[in-house]
């Protein structure tokens, strides 16, 4: 199915460009992929949940934008469920990343589950995300709040 989104993406292209936009840093085509009450939930807590397009765009900008070598390395699945598998660095550490993502009935993104591993490179990246967030307290309450 190639259903067309608001800015002309199609519904089999939206995960491909999240790939290439998050590699890229390219925040704004990022946001392209999401939709607008896209959700994020937080794998160093487990508890935060990110919410809409504005709280998203501070969250993967702090995060992806702190990664280094990002290279998404397979896609499981189709329809409506995927799960993008990938390698990175955050300073000295390895990361690998399995992100599920649940895509809207346009083929956009509208729910992130990060699962990030291994433990010691989870504290270096909370270390790193800890200012850019801290500076952003709305955002934060915002994450603890309850659906």
């Amino acid at each position: 199915m190639h259903t067309a989104t608001d800015d002309g993406a199609t519904a089999t292209d939206a995960v491909a460009m999240f790939c290439a936009a998050t590699k890229a840093a390219d925040f704004d085509a990022l946001m392209d992929t999401l939709t607008p009450d896209a959700t994020l939930t937080s794998p160093l807590s487990g508890r935060l949940v990110f919410r809409g397009k504005d709280d998203l765009r501070i969250l993967l900008t702090a995060a992806y934008g702190g990664l280094s070598h990002l290279r998404w390395t397979e896609q499981i699945g189709d329809g409506t469920r995927r799960v993008l598998l990938a390698e990175a660095a955050i300073g000295p550490f390895r990361l690998t990343e399995a992100l599920v993502l649940e895509l809207a009935d346009d083929g956009r993104i509208r729910k992130l589950e990060p699962h990030l591993r291994p433990w010691l490179t989870l504290t270096a990246l909370a270390v790193w995300l800890a200012p850019g967030l801290l500076r952003h307290p709305g955002v934060m309450r915002r994450a603890m709040r309850a659906p």
